[in-house]
């Protein structure tokens, strides 16, 4: 169900004013993309039921990973995809946070600050896993907001509970059932390989490299989850994330935006904030990542390089039973809205001037004002 209020309706609100915000020319791209997503300017399609013959006017998605309303789809692809790699064993849910003092280089060097984000997680787990002559491997998700639209970098991470051994053999690792390895160790360690990265780009200063080591840097892990496809469905819920769903938005009024969120410094407990349109853009636009930056990346027994061989072998050893391939994603989307059966069909494309007027008899609902301002004869 689509959501009565989105983002889109705080850029039309806004309108030109958003150039006045400071952004660079990317993040501007990107926030028109979602200002015309689903909008006549878009163009689109007619689409009918090869069932029940109903035919549907749909305007075209922007696409855009920053979009709310673009990612559902994405989300389900990706989930299919990682359950055809899964493994028979515990995966433990790990995140690596930034600290506070590192925001406002966030803002300036975000690709830079955000590959060594990636890379030193992924050395520290690396090391403890190597440190028992194993190969770990891991699925780590970028996020750099909080509730509240702050900014709050940090990485999800899905981390298997064991790895390959020289002899490509599986291995348990750690040496307790409820953590993977010790949460206080591996902040020493993530905090020592940061910094020592931040050193070697160049990055920041000897003050700041200072006043990092005297910060308690935070890595929490979850205790392991009971079933293999549970990993998944939970990492999935993070994939393709944006800084706020539409739904979250419970008014756009003339001057200020609000919006739900959860305080978890009491608990989860669920408020409401309310912020004007400018602040809640600026808020908004400083979590869309640089042009091409890769915000899902995958590891050790994981990667790419070795999926198409080595996982295979050992999804092998361990009994699991390949799943096929190519498989329709399990959404809804395609379905006929009226008869709940039929597969829509497209029939008609059209650009931005809109459709004919001969090809909108018998389209299924009501069409809007902006619908019909933007029909051609």
């Amino acid at each position: 169900m689509q959501s009565k209020y989105q983002v889109k309706d705080v850029l039309s609100v806004l309108g030109n004013q958003v150039e006045n915000l400071g952004l660079n020319s990317w993040q501007l791209r990107t926030l028109n993309a979602i200002k015309r997503c689903r909008t006549p300017q878009m163009g689109g399609r007619i689409e009918q039921c090869d069932k029940c013959g109903k035919r549907h006017l749909f305007y075209n998605s922007c696409r855009n990973r920053h979009c709310p309303s673009c990612q559902g789809h994405k989300r389900e692809q990706w989930i299919q995809a990682r359950e055809a790699e899964l493994l028979p064993v515990s995966y433990y849910h790990v995140v690596f946070t930034l600290p506070s003092e590192l925001n406002p280089m966030a803002l300036s060097n975000p690709k830079e600050l955000y590959n060594i984000l990636f890379k030193t997680a992924w050395a520290t787990l690396h090391q403890f896993g190597n440190n028992q002559g194993l190969q770990l491997g891991m699925i780590a998700v970028l996020h750099t907001w909080g509730q509240n639209l702050s900014l709050h970098p940090h990485l999800h991470c899905i981390v298997s509970a064991g790895g390959t051994d020289k002899n490509g053999q599986w291995q348990k690792a750690g040496r307790n059932k409820k953590y993977l390895y010790p949460v206080k160790a591996m902040s020493k360690v993530f905090r020592a390989k940061f910094v020592a990265e931040m050193r070697a780009s160049s990055l920041g200063h000897q003050d700041m490299y200072d006043t990092l080591f005297k910060k308690q840097w935070v890595v929490y892990a979850k205790r392991p989850f009971s079933k293999p496809n549970d990993v998944i469905e939970y990492l999935g819920r993070y994939t393709h994330k944006v800084a706020i769903s539409n739904h979250r938005l419970q008014a756009v009024e003339k001057n200020h935006v609000c919006f739900s969120y959860k305080d978890y410094r009491q608990g989860g407990k669920k408020k409401q904030m309310r912020l004007t349109h400018t602040e809640f853009i600026r808020r908004f636009a400083q979590h869309i990542l640089p042009k091409s930056f890769v915000r899902i990346r995958h590891y050790g027994i994981l990667s790419s390089t070795q999926k198409r061989k080595k996982l295979l072998e050992l999804q092998r050893k361990l009994g699991v039973q390949p799943i096929p391939q190519k498989q329709e994603p399990k959404t809804r989307l395609g379905i006929c809205p009226v008869c709940k059966k039929g597969r829509l069909r497209v029939i008609m494309r059209f650009d931005h001037r809109g459709p004919p007027v001969y090809s909108l008899m018998g389209l299924s609902g009501e069409l809007s004002q902006m619908d019909k301002n933007c029909i051609t004869c």
